[in-house]
């Protein structure tokens, strides 16, 4: 696959001057400290629906942020103009409204001596040479493949195909100087398939850094009208407390739902429900989460944060037990702590299996419930309880007997993580969250 030109209006050291420039103005301006993003993308998705084109995007971006500091005051400012002027203005914008702030303690830079000083390739720059009748001619072989599993597919959402490239500038006064490239690429398909008046619809996707690790696009179309197809028949099921099963894309949520409440905003807010959890067993004992910010090509690596802190790999969740928060440089001065190189949240973090493949935890599962989709956003993230609409399907002795649909279920997250009892080798990787399926040991299901 031939290598394109990167497309950029902007070269490597022109960001870099526009952020010299900016951060020379914030300071005759009368800022005592400051910092700016530049960043500039572009991207094209092209979508096919029954056979025919139905739309081809193409997005060119570009923004500066900038924060500047006035003593403990703060004020921040952005503009899409990359010209002299523009800066000058946002500049100009950012110090009034600095002047006007009240003092904040634990406003500010990040600390000088954590900013990051080695800057290792991770192979994010993978930009895709796709023109768009390429792009056409692969959203048709996806939908055409998922329309041509069963005749009982008799309708579309259409499938995408989508190329995304970008690259930013980070600066600060501290004399801090971060440079990133990156790609991200996908193909997606969603179909609804139906049986008398009965109608279901789902979907699949690919999605990596580079065109060559995408899967097969073939293959997203037939998962997409396979799935589509199995949720045909669904009915709820009897309300219970029974095992629950939910798949790796899920289970990724569950993962999520950890980040936020050991996060900085929720701690120092005191609004999570694992408040003062640092060293504490969080999740059961066979639970274990490494963060790797350096994982090549992951969609969540990084050299440094949001403030140019240096990234650290470590092992967040051993044996259950919690090793460490995600903070920013303002939440760790909130509570008294150092930045963990989080601003802007958590870098890849890999989940260690513990059993097999989906057939092995449909095995362990034995007879309960196998979650696909969830609904609604039913979470209170102070006391960890859990209510969503859900969907999937019913399992006997480890077999699937029918599509499920229409039920709630529920639990609260402190003890869902603790009543975890298997995590699969059905690994997610199309994500910052990589873990397989997750099974709990028992939930409430509301149904019939």
């Amino acid at each position: 696959m031939s290598q394109p030109e990167t497309g950029f209006s902007y070269d490597q050291g022109q960001l870099s001057q526009i952020a010299a420039d900016a951060l020379a103005a914030a300071k005759a301006g009368g800022a005592t400290a400051c910092d700016v993003d530049i960043s500039e993308g572009i991207g094209q998705n092209v979508t096919v629906r029954l056979g025919e084109v139905e739309t081809i995007e193409y997005n060119r971006d570009k923004g500066v942020s900038l924060t500047v500091y006035v003593g403990q005051r703060k004020g921040h400012a952005s503009t899409s103009d990359f010209s002299p002027a523009a800066i000058a203005q946002t500049v100009g914008a950012a110090l009034a409204i600095a002047r006007y702030t009240a003092e904040d303690a634990a406003a500010g830079l990040a600390d000088a001596d954590r900013l990051a000083t080695a800057f290792p390739d991770l192979d994010l720059y993978h930009p895709w040479a796709l023109d768009v009748e390429q792009a056409i001619a692969i959203a048709k072989a996806c939908e055409d493949r998922a329309r041509g599993v069963d005749a009982r597919i008799s309708n579309s959402d259409g499938a995408t195909v989508s190329s995304q490239t970008g690259h930013s500038i980070f600066a600060s006064s501290h004399g801090f100087l971060g440079y990133q490239k990156s790609s991200r690429h996908s193909v997606s398909c969603a179909v609804i398939a139906q049986q008398g008046e009965a109608m279901q619809r789902d979907y699949w996707y690919t999605s990596a850094r580079a065109a060559a690790d995408l899967a097969d696009t073939e293959a997203v179309g037939r998962i997409a009208g396979e799935r589509a197809l199995a949720r045909l028949g669904a009915r709820r099921i009897k309300t219970g407390d029974y095992a629950v099963l939910f798949d790796p894309g899920l289970a990724a949520g569950l993962i999520g739902h950890l980040v936020q409440a050991v996060s900085g905003g929720s701690l120092y807010r005191k609004s999570s429900f694992l408040m003062d959890s640092l060293g504490k067993a969080v999740m059961a004992p066979l639970v274990n989460i490494v963060e790797d910010p350096f994982l090549p090509r992951g969609f969540a690596s990084g050299a440094y944060d949001a403030e140019g802190v240096a990234t650290v790999r470590r092992d967040l969740v051993s044996g259950g037990v919690l090793n460490g928060y995600f903070l920013g440089s303002y939440s760790a001065r909130k509570l008294g702590m150092a930045s963990t190189g989080n601003a802007g949240g958590s870098h890849n973090l890999l989940v260690t299996p513990t059993a097999g493949d989906l057939s092995d935890m449909l095995g362990r599962l034995g007879t309960g419930l196998y979650v696909t989709e969830l609904l609604g956003h039913g979470i209170n993230p102070v006391t960890g309880d859990y209510s969503r609409g859900a969907a999937g399907f019913w399992v006997e002795n480890g077999v699937i007997v029918h599509p499920v649909e229409e039920i709630t279920i529920a639990g609260n997250l402190k003890e869902m993580f603790m009543r975890i009892v298997a995590i699969g080798s059905d690994i997610e990787t199309r994500g910052s969250k990589q873990v397989g399926s997750i099974l709990i040991e028992q939930m409430t299901v509301a149904g019939e």
